[in-house]
């Protein structure tokens, strides 16, 4: 089959490789019927420098299942899964904490750009539905395996519950999961810090009350007035980068929260800085195998449509149109269809 390979910053090709096999007992091999580009994607396609091996990309995936291994119990053949980009067993102790982001056999998900992909740990990674989505469901159910769970985990992280004032820093596909989720736990105010138009747009149709498009010391001013010099309850941050964590912990209220999922990229604090800030600070790779079944059931009942942040759909073959599109910011999300 042809698949999506990394061969360097920039260097996208969709080109021939083997087809996935079992490799082991527990493994499964699903036949995808979308994926997607992820945000985190761009960051080895930005980097700098020559790779020490080609990247098969893609963790983000729904599809069919076609082959299982001989362990595996949970799932079969024809079924149509989701599943999280972080593999697990889901059931050693930090999963059955509620952590599965963190379980002691913790793989993460490749390869999934390409037309059928092996899911490691299946019965404990992918969740079945009892009938077939329909094709208009499918965008909706991908972005289930990441960016909605990434998007609630934040909220989640940040205690976001009824009543409360959040702040969502980051405008990408998973902070616009974040203003829906923020919205979905009960949020009055909902303040998400967006640049541009299009984004914004999404933002207010996912919940999002105020807008601030100012950035440093002038968006924390912002936010500071709109809630009357007191700062946020809950504080989602979405990207991982020092500036946008500086904006997180400046707009978080002190006994407030600030949930962070964006993967940091030399993100740095002082002990003494967080000690007088009195602001808890709490996330990593977010537990989406826990969210798995509510999420897909809103979804499959009509009541969320996380898939529009896919605003823009490319046949699998054009992948590297898709990053173009994504690392030039003309893009949110980019859908691939197999």
């Amino acid at each position: 089959m042809h698949a999506t390979v990394m061969h360097g910053p920039g260097d996208v090709r969709f080109e021939r490789i083997e087809d996935p096999k079992i490799l082991k007992p527990t493994d499964a091999i699903i036949q995808l019927s979308a994926t997607c580009i992820c945000g985190s994607d761009l960051w080895p396609y930005r980097s700098e420098g020559p790779f020490e091996q080609p990247m098969h990309m893609g963790h983000e995936y729904c599809g069919v299942v076609v082959e299982v291994g001989s362990e595996v119990r949970n799932v079969r053949p024809g079924q149509f899964v989701v599943g999280s980009f972080v593999l697990s067993d889901n059931t050693c102790p930090h999963c059955s904490f509620g952590y599965p982001s963190s379980c002691e056999q913790r793989e993460f998900m490749t390869g999934a750009q390409a037309p059928y992909a092996r899911v490691p740990l299946a019965d404990g990674t992918l969740v079945a539905t009892e009938e077939m989505p329909t094709s208009e469901q499918i965008p909706h159910m991908l972005a289930v395996s990441d960016v909605l769970g990434t998007g609630w985990y934040a909220a989640e992280a940040a205690g976001v519950r009824e009543g409360s004032t959040a702040v969502v820093v980051g405008d990408g596909a998973v902070g616009l999961m974040g203003v829906l989720s923020a919205k979905l736990m009960g949020a009055e105010r909902i303040i998400a810090m967006s640049r541009h138009e299009s984004r914004q747009k999404l933002a207010r149709d996912y919940g999002a009350t105020h807008i601030v498009a100012a950035r440093g010391e002038e968006g924390i001013g912002e936010v500071m007035e709109i809630t009357d010099g007191i700062g946020a309850d809950a504080v989602l941050e979405c990207v991982g980068l020092q500036q946008s964590m500086d904006q997180a912990m400046g707009v978080c209220r002190p006994g407030g929260a600030v949930g962070f999922v964006g993967v940091p990229h030399e993100v740095n604090f002082t002990g003494e800085g967080l000690f007088f800030a009195q602001k808890r600070l709490f996330g990593g790779p977010a537990p989406v195998r826990r969210y798995l079944p509510d999420l897909m059931g809103r979804v499959l009942r009509g009541e969320i449509a996380p898939g529009r942040v896919f605003d823009q759909t490319l046949p699998l073959e054009r992948v590297a149109e898709g990053y173009a599109a994504m690392d030039e910011r003309r893009a949110i999300k980019t859908m691939l269809t197999v």
